[in-house]
């Protein structure tokens, strides 16, 4: 019964869910071509949060609510505060930068289009016969997608938090570099 209610849905009759999930994810790709392609360092890290902020709809649309939830937190809530800390640390300019061009913008695309295009390989190589069985457990739930983090992802996502320690107490060490103390001058 199942098998016949799937092919009763094709390609060219989307569901309203799948059809939300194409403009969040063409939305989310044109915030992240905007933190790329822009000369204002600010206005990227703010970019960057509809980007991220994208992917988690994305997740709420796949119902894996939990990995929505810590994208927020942890991308969107973290990353970038901590992102946002460092330019304003170092002393970044706020307006337009013209060294943030390398003047290699054809290359980085070709090697950005090369990846993209070896990406969705895979991807669609690797689960072109994959079918999601819809009478098991909920894959996106918050106890199995605990369970996976918790199990097999524990040391990556430890990794990654002193990682964005050492980025933090690396960002307050510029920003104390170039200050000078009147009073230790006298």
């Amino acid at each position: 019964m199942i098998l016949t209610a799937a092919a009763t849905q094709g390609f060219l009759s989307p569901t309203g869910v799948e059809v939300a999930f194409l403009f969040v994810g063409l939305a989310t790709l044109g915030a992240a071509a905007i933190t790329v392609t822009t000369k204002q360092l600010v206005h990227a890290a703010l970019w960057l949060v509809v980007a991220l902020g994208g992917l988690a709809v994305e997740y709420l649309l796949l119902t894996a609510e939990f990995i929505a939830w810590v994208q927020v937190l942890i991308y969107v809530g973290s990353v970038v505060v901590l992102l946002l800390f460092g330019l304003m640390l170092t002393k970044a300019p706020i307006g337009r930068s013209p060294d943030a061009d390398s003047g290699n913008r054809w290359v980085a695309l070709a090697v950005a289009a090369a990846a993209a295009a070896a990406l969705v390989w895979v991807v669609v190589d690797a689960f072109r016969t994959t079918w999601i069985d819809l009478d098991g457990p909920a894959q996106g739930s918050t106890q199995v997608s605990g369970e996976i983090l918790f199990r097999h992802w524990v040391l990556p996502f430890e990794a990654l938090s002193v990682l964005l320690l050492a980025a933090l107490v690396g960002a307050i060490v510029l920003s104390r570099k170039g200050t000078k103390d009147p009073e230790g001058e006298r």
